[in-house]
């Protein structure tokens, strides 16, 4: 649920109403509200401050987290999808090594099948929504270099027309 307000009582008493709504809509419908995986978090800009809450709810005080993963997708308090990226690009650190240790053995089509098949899922999983950020730029960097791998290619050769021969779309043009 999403509550707004900038005066603190307000906010505090509005989160508890909708906890109890929730509560009684889950008994209602014989389920149970877990407590250990209700969690507050509170959006703010860069420079706005979060306030210092304590929630509570049945003798359980809800945690008040800066982050949280919400089906796949590393959410945080600003909404800069820092963190997210960041684990996506130890996952496609790896892909790039797989790719690199099976390169000798495979060819071209088998290569960009594994592209497709490791690489590319772990980068079009909820691109919608961290596509435009800003730190985006690092997982293009870690694109070009898988294009680069794939088509023998230098560190610093263009890989631009690359793209396009081996049928791929570079990282900004997934997100458009």
């Amino acid at each position: 649920m999403i509550v707004k307000s900038t005066e603190p009582w307000e906010f505090l008493h509005s989160i508890q109403r909708n906890i109890i709504n929730a509560d009684r809509w889950f008994k209602s419908n014989s389920l149970l509200l877990n407590m250990d995986k209700t969690h507050l978090l509170q959006f703010c800009t860069k420079i706005g401050q979060i306030m210092d809450l304590e929630v509570h709810y049945e003798n359980k005080q809800i945690t008040a987290v800066n982050n949280i993963k919400f089906l796949g997708l590393i959410i945080d308090s600003t909404l800069s999808w820092k963190q997210h990226i960041d684990s996506i690009i130890l996952k496609l650190n790896r892909a790039c090594f797989a790719i690199r240790q099976v390169k000798p053995y495979m060819a071209l089509e088998a290569l960009k099948t594994i592209y497709f098949s490791y690489f590319h899922s772990i980068v079009t999983y909820g691109i919608i929504f961290w596509g435009n950020s800003v730190h985006s730029q690092y997982i293009f960097k870690i694109q070009k270099r898988m294009i680069r791998l794939i088509a023998n290619l230098g560190v610093r050769d263009s890989c631009r027309c690359v793209f396009k021969e081996l049928g791929i779309l570079p990282l900004y043009s997934q997100y458009l």
